[in-house]
Order: C-alpha cells, then structure tokens, then sequence
C-alpha cells in the first residue's frame, strides 16, 4: 500500500491506495486553521497535527502494511526554523498578501527582466522571496534566528523524513533559485535583505 498525502491552506487529506490496481483502500481529512487574507499565517506544527488525525482514520491494519508516503502540498509559503527544527513564527502562506510593497520594491530595484533570467519569476506576494523581505523589514530578531527556511510541503517532508529536502518545483517559487543552473543565488537573497546566505538553509 502507497499513501499519498496533500497538504492545502485549508486542510490535509490522505489516501491510501493499493500498488497493484490503485484501488483505494483508506482515507482520512482533519482541517488546517482557517485564514483571513491579506494576513494568510498557520503554524506549522498544526500541519503536522493535522496529518496525525487524519491517519487516525485510517484502519490501524492498513496503516501498517503503507511501505511508501508522498506528500504533494502547497507551495510558496514561507517557514522558518531554528536550530532546533522548531518553528520560529507562524508560516507565511501563499495567499499572504502582506509582501505586495515588498515585491514592488524588489522588482523595482532589480528590474523585472532581471529577475526573470536570474530565476524565472518576478516577485508577486506569492513568492518566497517577497515573504523573507516583509521578515527582514519588520522581525529582524526573527530573521537572526534562522537555521532553516522551508516551503509547507517541505516541512512535512521534514518531519516525516527527518530530511530537508525540496523539488523543482517547490524551489523554482522561492524566487531564489535558479532553474537552468540548479543554484541558489546569494545576490537574488541579498535583494531582499538578507545579510548572510540563508540560501544554504
């Protein structure tokens, strides 16, 4: 049996499915915290609960016999973790819109092609990078403080794996990750305040 997991801003839902035929043979659904945009923030670790309930409803025999997870979710969001892996503050979800002066100023700094070829996106409130400037702006305490910057997919990927790991895709929202080279760029970090690489988190 596979389970496939998908974390959303509203809720985490899970599947279980047999290899052989795809059959689904469980699931299970617990809510996130509801959020009222502009400011769009969870803590993380309500994800984490989340998950945990709605395993619960699984059967506990087919839980047992799951030999592979994955987990798909939302992306562009913003965690930041200390050095002892726990959440610094709640995380900027995608639909935080509290960045857009952010990303007006990056753009206007950089320029939008130059963004564009350095990572194939221009800043919109979506974007990582725009949530890591509003976090350099006004909680720079915070920002000090930082071991690790995850996206929400990822952070459940983290707790599940013990791994930090991410994909294209979720990397190529951060707006500092460069899809043709495969590198995170320190200058596109620097642009939103960043005074060390936080790149390497």
């Amino acid at each position: 049996l596979v389970a496939g997991i998908d974390s959303s801003t509203q809720s985490t839902k899970v599947e279980v499915r047999r290899v052989e035929d795809g059959t689904i043979v469980g699931t299970g659904r617990a809510p996130h915290p509801p959020t009222t945009p502009p400011r769009s923030e969870q803590d993380p670790a309500a994800w984490w609960g989340a998950l945990e309930s709605a395993f619960t409803e699984i059967d506990a025999e087919v839980r047992s016999r799951i030999v592979a997870v994955a987990v798909a979710g939302q992306q562009h969001g913003l965690v930041v973790l200390d050095a002892s892996g726990d959440a610094l503050r709640p995380a900027k979800l995608w639909n935080d819109t509290t960045s857009a002066p952010q990303a007006e100023r990056l753009v206007a700094e950089l320029g939008a092609e130059t963004w564009a070829a350095a990572c194939g996106v221009v800043p919109v409130p979506s974007i990582t990078v725009t949530k890591l400037a509003w976090l350099v702006e006004h909680e720079p305490e915070t920002v000090a403080r930082i071991a690790r910057i995850l996206l929400p997919h990822d952070y459940l990927s983290l707790r599940l794996s013990g791994r930090a790991v991410t994909d294209r895709g979720d990397a190529s929202g951060t707006g500092w990750w460069d899809p043709a080279s495969g590198a995170y760029s320190a200058e596109l970090l620097a642009a939103a305040g960043a005074d060390r690489d936080l790149g390497r988190c």
